[in-house]
């Protein structure tokens, strides 16, 4: 006997085996035809999935209505695009096609070259396929089976793939429909008519599982809705998404710079955008004296044996640059993180608890060798800054030091106008050989995590496997002004380090013993390469006032004004302004829109009346004309925007600055 659970609270019983449909249907018609796929005991699966015979599930049957079900359906629209394909052109190879946040992707090895040009004839055929409507089936083969299936199809990456990459699974299953056959875990929809609307979207290139060794395939993404409304929506926010395109915007705005004489993903941050990282270094140093950190420095490289001890290599091998052999048998790496260092600064000297809490930080560069397909401008790089910081505190401490970490990184997060976001705690898999360190120990951890979050009132949400391999941590998750998550800021709680089996930290307890301390990794920022690449995006490059590079313009009628301008701009600066004049014989009205592009937060404009009033006329880029002015008026009113550090306004329409090309995100 097995009872189904529902959500609302009834339970279904049945003696016989039952699919999510069936319980769909024995509930009413209209929810069975409604029913695209469901989730037992929180697991998507298909609408056909079989249930136990026996015990209990929870089911939840998925509508049009549920965001899970449009996963699954976008999964389905990529079989039809790969289908599509295959009618369109010869000798197609299948490689994958997942569903990825806002879409999916299919890639494919074929000799014709796949261009926009082509979208408009594949999309022709994917309609024609949903118009004949035939079902997706599900077929379960033994191995011996699948492989004789891809080799029948003549499909060599699903024959490498099944040889090697699921060389320990007994069955697979395949989906069919019509003439088209695909190796896939699934789930599906029933059928496609319940794909409302799609869109082919790019071309991009991609090599076969990842790595630059293997062929280089053509990756084509798309997206699919329920409804066009929806596709119209999302199409809109992708335009805006490039208009924001922070590599284009900071070109634009000489923010900085990626040179391949000096490397891909190594930052070269220009003047102008140095001036920001200037300003939010300065923010975050405030915080970091406020709260009585001391401020430490360390090299770019170490022993090899230092990120041994730690665990940072091997564990993190494969994302490091290659060791540095010198001749006399030592080994150097790029730092990789800054905790060892800081580590051996705390080791320095003996320690009491007099002294606890200690709280080390340091702007610190370290390098990750991330893949070329993986860089994406400042957001994915190789070498990036953290606003780092270790806190070697007593375990009764810890609670409180880690609450006072997440009030610095939301009060860092809220001044810069990042007020949606989410707190994910990332837990250890208890199934995973990755952590290190005792269970025993862990559990405590963690539970001092939820328990200053529930203290704090904070709803956070606790997710398996995503602990780093020495500690739980709680990271913000944080969503900009088009709805796009990006993870930021994060605290991390570790007892693992300072062990016996590490570094054998200690210091001497008020009973003359020697103990062990606890470690707190926390960066508000994370990385500030990552950081200013999302604020460009999430302001489009019109940064608030005591962030922008350029602050005031001053602007001249005439230029028989500008001695008098030359007088206010020197006003400005002795105030601390960033300002610069523009003396151009150009019509004013030309100098005004070359201010308004080039996002400069007030101008200052200058003609006789001005001149003879000793005054200014002050323009604000977001309201406009705000009249005449006395200069220490002005002066005054700019100096409270930018003690305050007012987010006045989060730009959202186009940054008058051009379009931006479609371009790799984290997952090209």
């Amino acid at each position: 006997m097995l009872e189904v659970h529902l959500p609302d609270g009834n339970v279904k019983t049945y003696d016989i085996e039952v699919t999510p449909m069936d319980v769909a249907a024995d509930i009413g018609a209209g929810l069975a035809k409604a029913t695209l796929a469901a989730q037992v005991d929180g697991q998507t699966v298909g609408f056909d999935t079989k249930l136990p015979t026996e015990g209990s599930v929870n089911l939840r049957l998925l509508t049009n209505k549920n965001e899970e079900a449009l996963g699954v359906m976008r999964h389905s629209c990529a079989h039809i695009m790969a289908r599509a394909i295959m009618r369109l052109f010869d000798g197609v190879q299948l490689a994958f096609g997942p569903t990825i946040e806002g879409g999916f992707y299919y890639d494919f090895d074929l000799e014709h070259k796949l261009t926009a040009e082509d979208f408009p004839a594949i999309e022709a055929e994917m309609k024609k396929i949903i118009k004949e409507n035939e079902p997706f089936e599900r077929i379960e083969e033994s191995r011996e089976g699948a492989l004789a299936v891809v080799k029948d199809i003549d499909q060599k990456y699903k024959i490498e793939h099944i040889e090697t990459g699921l060389a320990e699974h007994d069955t697979l299953s395949f989906y069919r429909q019509g003439e088209f056959i695909d190796l896939c875990r699934g789930p599906h929809v029933p059928n496609p008519k319940s794909i409302g609307a799609f869109k082919l979207l790019s071309v991009a290139g991609a090599y076969w599982k990842g790595s630059s060794d293997n062929k280089q395939l053509q990756r084509v993404y798309a997206t699919a809705f329920f409804n066009k409304e929806d596709l119209a929506a999302h199409l809109e926010k992708l335009e805006e998404a490039k208009r924001r395109d922070h590599r284009v915007l900071g070109k634009q705005l000489e923010l900085f710079s990626i040179n391949p004489m000096v490397g891909q993903g190594l930052i070269l941050w220009l003047p102008k955008g140095a001036i920001i990282r200037q300003q939010l270094t300065d923010f975050v140093s405030e915080q970091l004296k406020k709260h009585e950190y001391e401020s430490v420095f360390t090299p770019n490289i170490g022993k090899v044996d230092l990120y041994k001890t730690s665990g940072h290599y091997p564990y993190y091998k494969d994302s490091q640059f290659p060791p540095i052999h010198l001749s006399d048998d030592e080994e150097y790496l790029l730092k990789p993180m800054n905790c060892p260092h800081h580590i051996m600064i705390y080791k320095n000297r003996p320690r009491s608890y007099r002294e606890l809490p200690i709280r080390l930080s340091e702007f610190g560069t370290v390098y990750r060798y991330e893949q070329s397909g993986e860089l994406n401008g400042m957001t994915r790089v190789r070498g990036f800054c953290q606003d780092d910081a270790h806190i070697f505190c007593m375990e009764e401490q810890v609670e409180e030091e880690f609450r006072k970490c997440i009030e610095m990184t939301q009060y860092v997060l809220n001044s810069l106008g990042l007020t949606d976001y989410r707190v994910r705690l990332g837990f250890r898999d208890p199934d995973s050989g990755k952590y290190v360190g005792d269970s025993k120990v862990w559990d405590r951890a963690e539970q001092s995590l939820v328990s200053v979050c529930k203290n704090m009132g904070i709803d956070a949400v606790a997710e398996a496997g995503e602990a780093a391999f020495y500690g739980p941590k709680a990271d913000f998750v944080v969503n900009d002004c088009l709805g796009r998550e990006w993870q930021l800021g994060t605290v991390q709680l570790d007892y693992n380090l300072p062990s016996t089996e590490r570094f054998a930290l200690e210091y001497i307890g008020a009973d003359n013993q020697p103990h062990r301390p606890v470690m707190i990794h926390r960066a508000p920022f994370g990385s500030l390469e990552r950081f200013m690449g999302v604020l460009i995006e999430h302001f489009a490059g019109a940064f608030p006032l005591w962030l922008a590079p350029e602050q005031i313009r001053v602007l001249v009628v005439s230029q028989k004004f500008e001695e008098y301008a030359r007088k206010v701009e020197a006003e400005l600066k002795q105030a601390g302004f960033r300002v610069t004049g523009d003396y151009r014989p150009e019509k004013i009205g030309a100098k005004i829109r070359d201010a308004q592009l080039g996002l400069i937060p007030y101008m200052f404009i200058i003609g006789g009346r001005e001149m003879e009033t000793e005054s200014v006329a002050v323009r604000d880029r977001i309201d406009g004309d705000l009249g005449s002015m006395k200069v220490a008026e002005a002066i005054d009113k700019l100096k409270q925007e930018v003690v305050e550090r007012k987010v006045r306004q989060v730009y959202s329409g186009s940054s008058g600055l051009g379009t931006a090309a479609t371009g790799a995100t984290d997952e090209y």
